[in-house]
């Protein structure tokens, strides 16, 4: 036994969309979740920054306790993931996008037409691609950077106009140039818009990589004989930066269960 917090990381409110799936599947697990606020959004960054600030956040997931080390942000999942792993050698670091990959391999058939929107960063790197191919190769798959939808969730304008116009604008992009009929929220802060995608793209099976990460991680830690007593775990969320709009997105998710919120610059 471990009861340790597993430590999750994101760029910024994102990676808090899947705290309910963790509770959920871990319900035993005490969480340490840092968001990188004050420096989001990841997406339209150099790799090399993406690298640094992840490393930064890494190291102050461990130097507060972290048993493993979860990277919920996609872009980082897409860029650091290996040199956190030659960084922190005695640390298990897993990203989101494998579990997500095995899960649409899963679900989805060569009859689908799968649509990947995700940050900038991500879709260049081709990890989602090369994921999916490296288990499912016959699967048609087409990812489309979307730029503006973090930003916008990240001020708090998660549910303006101009927020439904981006939407409209990027998935419709997608379903006209591919006709794809599946979804993934390659980014963890897209769970937050889902309501949005749903409302104007009611065709689209959409697939939110969350449970995936959070049943992956509960695999790795009973494979390594991690897991927590059998008793509540507590849960602690920092932030770089705790702006009301953050106060406000945290909020909206509705987590469950009692957390404390902290603020801590790097």
């Amino acid at each position: 036994m471990d009861d340790r917090p597993i430590g999750i990381f994101d760029s910024g409110v994102g990676g808090l969309t899947s705290i309910n799936a963790f509770s959920e599947v871990l319900p035993h697990e005490s969480i340490l979740y840092f968001g990188d606020t004050a420096r989001a959004p990841y997406g339209s960054k150099s790799p090399a920054t993406v690298v640094s600030f992840s490393k930064e956040t890494a190291q102050f997931l461990i130097n507060n306790g972290a048993k493993i080390l979860v990277a919920a942000c996609n872009t980082s999942s897409a860029i650091a993931l290996d040199e956190l792993r030659r960084q922190f050698p005695g640390m298990i670091v897993q990203g989101i996008i494998e579990p997500c990959a095995e899960q649409i391999a899963s679900e989805c058939t060569v009859e689908d037409s799968i649509g990947i929107i995700a940050t900038p960063v991500t879709v260049q790197s081709g990890a989602y691609e090369r994921a999916i191919h490296a288990i499912a190769p016959g699967l048609k798959v087409h990812a489309l950077a979307c730029p503006d939808f973090v930003p916008l969730i990240e001020s708090g304008s998660y549910a303006s106009k101009t927020m439904e116009a981006a939407v409209d604008h990027q998935v419709g992009q997608l379903v006209e140039e591919f006709s794809i009929n599946v979804l993934v929220l390659g980014c963890t802060h897209y769970p937050i818009i889902r309501g949005i995608i749903e409302k104007l793209f009611p065709q689209l099976r959409i697939i939110d990589p969350s449970a995936a990460l959070a049943k992956k991680t509960k695999q790795i830690l009973e494979e390594n004989d991690m897991q927590a007593s059998e008793w509540p775990g507590q849960r602690t969320f920092y932030a770089s930066d705790l702006s009301p709009k953050f106060l406000g997105v945290i909020e909206k998710l509705g987590i469950k269960g009692d957390y404390a919120l902290l603020q801590h610059r790097l």
